[in-house]
């Protein structure tokens, strides 16, 4: 079972996500923004972060480009789960550190992929 930080600004939406990374069988950490997202991250050092774009404090991209420059939570495995799905987002999402980028209304199917390819294999 792995544990899973959910950073997300809505409530809808964190409750939603929560549910699919539950059905996987893994534990949840939340935070309700970025800058709330990076120093979960760095207390609890999940094993993979789910992380929205536009929220308030720190956005993000700069929560994930945070979290990828630390050396205690750069080898945590981000995937952007966002409404911004323009090509240039995704392309600076990635140069952040995400490893992965899933546009909201999100699919379930290819979330559960992203998180499978990328939580570290026991």
């Amino acid at each position: 079972m792995a544990r899973i930080l959910i950073v997300d600004d809505s409530p809808t939406q964190l409750l939603s996500l929560k549910r699919v990374v539950e059905k996987l069988g893994h534990a949840t950490l939340t935070a309700e923004d970025g800058s709330a997202g990076v120093e979960v991250a760095k207390r609890e050092v999940p094993d993979l972060i789910l992380m929205d774009v536009v929220m308030p404090n720190l956005n993000g991209f700069q929560a994930t480009r945070s979290i990828s420059k630390d050396p205690k939570t750069s080898h945590i495995p981000v995937i952007l789960v966002t409404t911004k799905g323009q090509e240039t987002d995704k392309i600076w999402g990635m140069r952040q550190g995400a490893k992965a980028y899933v546009t909201k209304p999100i699919d379930e199917k290819e979330l559960i992929q992203a998180i499978n390819d990328l939580l570290p294999k026991a």
